[in-house]
C-alpha cells in the first residue's frame, strides 16, 4: 500500500511521513513547500498536478489546509480554493484512481460557536453528534470539505474517514492573556485535560483510519487526548475546574507547585474521543495522567515524534505580538 500524504511540509504531514518511512511503508509527500518529506511540490488547487500524484496510490491522508492562523492574513477566497477546491480535486482523482482509503484531517473548530457556553452554564460535552456551527472561514471551509467527502462516499463509493482533530501544534496560544498567565508547557499540559492531542497520537489515529476506512465506508471521529472528565463533572468544570482535577489527581497539586504551574480556573468544553477508540481501536497514549507521570519522573511529557517535528509556525513572517495575527 502506497500512501499519499498532502501537506508534507506541515506539522502533521511531516509526522505521518516520519512514521511511515520509519516503518518502511511506501509513502509519497506533496506540498507547496520543499522539505525533506516532500517528494513533489505543487498545489492541490491544480487538478493536473493532483491527478499526476495519484498514480500508484492506494490511500490518501489529506492534511494540507489553510489553518485558523491564516484567517487574519488570507482572503476568504484563499480558504475556499485550498480547503474546498483542493479537497474536491483530491477526491475526484482518488475516486478515479480506485483509491481504497481517503482520510481527511478536519478540526474541532467545526463546532465553533457551540464551544462557548453562556456564563453560569455547564461546560459543553462535545461528541460527534454535536451539530457543527463554525464561527470563521476556516471552520466553514473545513465543514464544506467534510460534506464533499461524504458526497464522494455516497456517489462514488470512496471510503472516507474524517478526523476532527483538536490542537496538536507546539506553538504558543494566540490568546495574549493565556500566554501571560501560563508558560507554554503549563498551558499545553492543562489542555491535555480537555482539548489537546499529541502529534504521535494524531498520526496513529490517521493510520488506523487508513486501515479501517474500507470497512467503515464513511464516518467522522473526534481525535483528542482521552479526557478524565465525565458528564457529571461539566457543571463543576465551568465553576472551578481546579477542584475537579485535584480530586481526580491528588498528586497534581504538588507536582504543579514544584514548577510554579497552575491549573485552569474554568474549562468550557470536553472533547470526547470514545467513538474513535471503540470503532478504530485507537489508543492515545499522551493524556493528563501521562503528563503527571512525566513530571514525577522529570521527563518531557511530549512524544519523541513531537520533539522531532518541532515548531514550524504558519507564516514566513515573524510577528511582534503573538505567534500570528488574530482576526477581530
Amino acid at each position: 500500500m502506497t500512501i499519499l500524504v498532502t501537506g508534507s511540509a506541515g506539522h502533521l504531514g511531516e509526522a505521518a511521513l516520519r512514521t511511515l518511512r520509519g516503518r518502511g511503508s511506501p509513502a509519497r509527500g506533496i506540498d507547496l513547500k520543499l522539505s525533506p518529506f516532500t517528494d513533489a511540490t505543487g498545489s492541490i488547487v491544480d487538478p493536473t498536478f493532483v491527478r499526476r500524484q495519484m498514480d500508484g496510490i492506494t490511500a490518501v491522508i489529506h492534511t494540507a489546509t489553510l489553518h485558523k492562523p491564516h484567517v487574519a492574513t488570507h482572503a476568504k477566497q484563499d480558504f475556499v480554493h485550498t480547503n474546498v477546491t483542493g479537497t474536491l480535486n483530491l477526491l475526484e482523482a482518488a475516486a478515479a484512481a480506485g483509491v481504497r482509503s481517503f482520510v481527511f484531517t478536519s478540526t474541532t473548530s467545526a463546532f465553533g460557536s457551540q464551544l462557548h457556553p453562556e456564563a453560569g452554564e455547564a461546560a459543553v460535552w462535545v461528541t460527534e453528534d454535536l451539530p457543527p456551527v463554525p464561527k470563521n472561514i476556516y471552520g466553514t471551509t473545513k465543514v464544506m470539505a467534510e460534506n464533499l467527502c461524504e458526497l464522494f462516499c455516497r456517489e462514488r463509493g470512496l471510503p472516507v474517514v474524517i478526523l476532527r482533530t483538536s490542537r496538536f501544534f507546539p506553538e504558543h496560544d494566540d490568546d495574549a492573556a493565556m500566554r501571560q498567565a501560563y508558560s507554554l508547557e503549563n498551558a499545553q499540559a492543562n489542555e491535555l485535560l480537555y482539548r489537546r492531542l499529541d502529534i504521535a497520537d494524531a498520526v496513529s489515529a490517521h493510520l488506523l483510519a487508513v486501515e479501517h476506512a474500507p470497512r467503515i465506508g464513511f464516518a467522522r471521529y473526534i481525535v483528542s487526548a482521552t479526557s478524565p472528565f465525565e458528564q457529571r463533572h461539566l457543571a463543576a468544570l465551568a465553576r472551578d475546574a481546579g477542584s475537579v482535577v485535584r480530586e481526580l489527581y491528588p498528586d497534581c497539586a504538588a507536582l504543579y507547585a514544584a514548577r510554579g504551574w497552575r491549573l485552569l480556573p474554568r474549562i468550557d468544553r470536553v472533547y470526547v474521543n470514545a467513538r474513535g477508540r471503540q470503532e478504530l481501536g485507537w489508543r492515545p497514549a499522551y493524556d493528563f495522567a501521562h503528563v503527571l507521570d512525566s513530571l514525577s519522573a522529570g521527563r518531557d511529557f511530549r512524544s519523541q515524534l513531537a520533539r522531532e517535528v518541532g515548531s514550524k509556525g504558519y507564516h514566513d513572517a515573524v510577528f511582534d505580538h503573538g505567534p500570528y495575527p488574530v482576526a477581530p
